[in-house]
């Protein structure tokens, strides 16, 4: 007779999956299975027939290339996206089990994971979520926002220094709903973790202030267990479980040894793997239907915890309408009507003004309009102008703060603002100076895989910097922004454009970021309806047709506005159009791009204090860029603008050399 082990059921179907796809990490699932499995029967609220339910307990998992044995767990507990043939069919085109979890994609999924150590960040951001929400809605007798976040992570997650950013604030942060779940398996791809990794985990999570607790038998599911329960009653900190598995656990051949981590197992190692587990069947993929029930009378005990807690938030509607409207409008995060008025107003600027002002009281003038609005700064507030005047500070003491401080931890900040959004009711806002965009790029690049409309406020976007020279001023930096699909990326001229940018990010539902200058810049007497379509005619042409248009964005639109008037002075004229978003403008109609951009007219000039690598789809084989060639240099702004040719003299002579 078998030997009744749920979890074998997990492990022999993540190793099915990795064989008949001739691809993927077994060696994980079969050491771990025994982890998700007590998390998932015992003590994760979730309802498989109800994947999404607000008041469910999140789990990401951080060690995403074990996404076979989350799609198994997922399958046996009886989510329905996931069936026998999407186990089947893990890793092949269209299907629901692609190599790494994906968001939106698979239900039951809670985060797009992979990058190794970016589940971690996610997870304190959803942490950070849930104490904010609490403090926030949760009444006497009606805890509506309480619930626990859970990750699971392996020895690389905790290698990359992603983990230390994100679990230092963690700690600091006190959020005793943050457990995380540690497989320490001790091999990493090269070999035994002893090559890289020797620190002692436990004193480091101990000294970011969290609750330690190592199990010493991982395939112990009661120790687990106890471990988890003890985790959930420390109301204090966040808790760190150390447990000890085995890598290709049942396969001798392969068991800790870095052979398992990413190839499939064979044949004949499958074969033995279900001998060892006691597995009485040898048809791929079969379960037989007492395990199916054994798996499904667990889930029913979520489809429970989701009905209660439905009856409680009926409850709350009832008890607290105002506040529940309010939780409600949290749970939408639309653009409302007054911010929305705001935003779309074309105003009158009377003075030049740095576009990191502007959107600093654009930030403060929606932030009553849109309470769920929440972020902050890697220790550069005052700079970025993020702040949120009298919102308080996101602190252990004070979670209903809006204003978090993230430290200098720019990485760590752009995977807390992905669990921040993923959570659901908030929409994140986080801000550094755009040359430290290359920290964030890898959390951003996975925001825009997610769709989630994460605002990323970068301000110095130039060598406007100045003196700070080379080491902080962005040349590249737009380009590469601008190359991430998904992403719609805002560089504005002026108070205007800013609104504009401001009002398509709140309402296009992806991330989208904003590259404002340090240095006042003049209004450039735009409309903002018309920035909002991306790209539009700043300042027509005298004629039925120009001879040369000049395009740019940000500080140098205003360049551009001087050219024209030296280029008529030379008998040219020129039309100017202003190209605050090249994303929101290549959604235009064609026929308004091609109004805005006429094919006839082929001689152009792009201007803007950055690489001209995202501009050659404009300017075409007939115009001329004046753009950054190479790195900056430390002197004051204005010396520096001369020196690399923003000016009007130089756009104008390269326009009149077109002609030549």
């Amino acid at each position: 007779m078998t030997k009744f082990v749920p979890e074998n059921a997990i492990r022999i179907l993540s190793a099915d999956a990795v064989e008949k796809a001739k691809s993927g990490h077994p060696g994980f699932p079969l050491g771990a299975a025994p982890i998700i499995y007590e998390l998932f029967a015992r003590h994760l609220r979730h309802n498989p027939k109800n994947p999404d339910w607000f008041g469910r307990d999140r789990f990401v998992l951080s060690a995403g290339h074990g996404s076979a044995m989350l799609y198994a767990a997922l399958h046996l507990f009886g989510y329905e996206d996931v069936t026998i043939e999407q186990l089947k069919a893990f890793r092949q085109l269209g299907s629901l089990t692609p190599g790494h979890p994906e968001y939106g994609h698979t239900k039951g999924v809670d985060a797009t994971t992979g990058p190794l150590g970016a589940g971690l960040g996610m997870a304190v951001g959803m942490a950070m979520a849930e104490a904010h929400l609490a403090k926030i809605f949760n009444k006497p007798g009606l805890p509506l926002v309480d619930h626990y976040t859970f990750t699971l992570c392996g020895d690389g997650c905790l290698m990359e220094g992603i983990s230390s950013e994100a679990m230092s604030l963690a700690g600091t942060l006190g959020l005793s709903k943050l457990i995380v779940l540690y497989d320490s398996n001790r091999i990493s791809i090269e070999g035994s973790t002893d090559l890289a990794f020797t620190e002692d985990v436990m004193k480091r999570f101990e000294a970011f202030g969290f609750r330690t607790i190592e199990v010493a038998d991982g395939t112990d599911t009661e120790e687990i267990g106890r471990a988890i329960v003890m985790a959930k009653s420390d109301e204090k900190r966040p808790s760190f479980i150390k447990i000890n598995t085995h890598i290709g656990y049942g396969v001798p051949a392969k068991q800790d040894s870095a052979s398992a981590h990413g190839e499939p197992l064979g044949e004949e190692n499958v074969r033995i793997l279900r001998e060892n587990l006691g597995w009485a069947w040898d048809e791929a993929f079969y379960v037989p239907p007492e395990i199916y029930d054994h798996y499904h009378e667990s889930a029913e005990k979520g489809g429970k915890a989701n009905a209660d807690w439905d009856a409680l938030k009926n409850s709350y509607a009832a008890a607290e309408p105002d506040a529940f409207a309010l939780f409600e409008r949290y749970s939408a995060r639309g653009l409302p009507e007054g911010a929305a008025a705001f935003l779309s107003e074309t105003a009158v600027q009377e003075k030049a003004d740095a576009t990191r002002s502007v959107s600093g009281r654009i930030l403060n003038a929606v932030k009553e309009d849109m309470p769920w609005l929440i972020g902050g700064s890697a220790d550069l507030a005052p700079s970025n102008k993020t702040a949120l005047t009298e919102a308080g500070d996101f602190s252990k003491l004070t979670p209903e703060g809006r204003n978090i401080h993230f430290g200098v931890r720019e990485l760590g900040m752009g995977a807390i603002a992905l669990g921040l959004c993923l959570h659901g009711g908030l929409i994140p806002y986080v801000s550094t100076f755009l040359v430290f965009s290359d920290y964030l790029k890898p959390m951003i690049r996975l925001a825009a895989l997610m769709k989630l409309p994460i605002l990323y406020i970068f301000t110095h976007d130039s060598i406007g910097v100045g003196e700070d020279g080379p080491t902080h001023e962005p040349v590249e930096q737009l380009a590469m922004l601008r190359s991430i699909p998904g992403v719609q990326v805002f560089r504005p001229a002026d108070a205007n454009e800013t609104r504009a940018a401001y009002y398509s990010a709140l309402t296009s539902g992806v991330p989208s970021v904003f590259a404002l200058s340090r240095q006042n810049l003049p209004p450039i007497g735009g409309d903002v309806k018309d920035a909002m379509k991306g790209g539009y005619i700043l300042s027509l042409e005298a004629g039925e047709s120009p001879d040369v248009i000049l395009m740019a964005s940000g500080s140098e639109v205003s360049v551009c506005l001087d050219a024209k008037k030296l280029l008529a002075e030379k008998g040219l004229d020129a039309r100017v159009v202003s190209m605050p978003s090249m994303e929101v403008f290549e959604r235009q109609p064609a026929a308004y791009r091609g109004d805005v951009l006429p094919p006839s007219v082929t001689k152009r000039v792009a201007v803007e204090a950055a690489s001209r690598q995202p501009w050659g789809r404009y300017v075409g084989l007939d115009g001329d860029f004046v753009t950054m060639d190479g790195f900056g240099a430390s002197a004051p702004a204005p010396a520096l603008f001369e020196r690399f040719g923003f000016t009007a003299e130089n756009v104008a002579a390269k326009a009149l050399a077109l002609f030549s």
